[in-house]
């Protein structure tokens, strides 16, 4: 398999992390370059610290789960809960996201509950688009906000949980102990579908080129 350069965009910092770590991981151990693309710096919410702190806090964590990952972190400059769709917005995210010259783009599912996963899902589709459909695009899924999923690829994980792991509880502030179990039973029953003890799963876009899984 070639050396690749993967981007992982999400809404939130712990969104790519808690859809993808586990791919993430087999990538970075296999050589390929990873790069998490955040929406935001998490500046909604972040448990006890009032919301000023949240940014520094949210931006620590993510930076220590890409650690863990091999990955390294990005951020977009939108605010959390506050994203928005326009044509400066479209045109500072493609800047973002091009300059990274990524293979292989994952990004979160277009019919999430948060409005900040569909938003980073719109800006990466046209970013897409206006590339020319250069890289390959495909669409991960999170516990408790993605709707209508029909994945059709898949990744073993099973090698790596404990890396995911690592990676998703980075997030404190995030309280993972709610929803890291929700993921994980996810997991477990996309193995069930693939044949894999746990597997995260993904749909490419119908008029992507295909990439190399790990």
């Amino acid at each position: 398999m070639p050396i690749l350069k993967i981007v992982v965009a999400g809404g939130h910092p712990g969104d790519p992390e808690c859809g993808c770590a586990g791919t993430i991981a087999r990538y970075t151990e296999l050589g390929h370059e990873v790069v998490l693309l955040y929406l935001n710096r998490g500046e909604g919410f972040c448990g006890g610290p009032g919301p000023s702190h949240c940014a520094a806090i949210r931006t620590a964590e993510a930076r220590q789960a890409c650690q863990i990952l091999g990955a390294r972190a990005a951020f977009a400059g939108q605010y959390d809960g506050r994203a928005v769709i326009d044509a400066a917005h479209y045109e500072t995210f493609a800047r973002a996201l091009h300059a990274e010259t990524p293979d292989v783009v994952f990004t979160q599912w277009p019919i999430d509950r948060h409005r900040d996963h569909r938003a980073v899902s719109t800006l990466t589709l046209d970013a897409w688009l206006k590339s020319g459909k250069s890289f390959a695009l495909y669409y991960y899924e999170v516990a408790e906000d993605t709707m209508m999923f029909r994945p059709a690829d898949y990744v073993d994980i099973s090698s790596v949980e404990p890396r995911r792991r690592g990676a998703c509880y980075a997030h404190a502030s995030q309280q993972p102990d709610k929803w890291y179990p929700k993921q994980v039973e996810i997991t477990r029953a996309r193995g069930v579908e693939s044949g894999f003890p746990q597997a995260e799963a993904f749909l490419r876009h119908a008029e992507s080129k295909r990439a190399p899984l790990p």
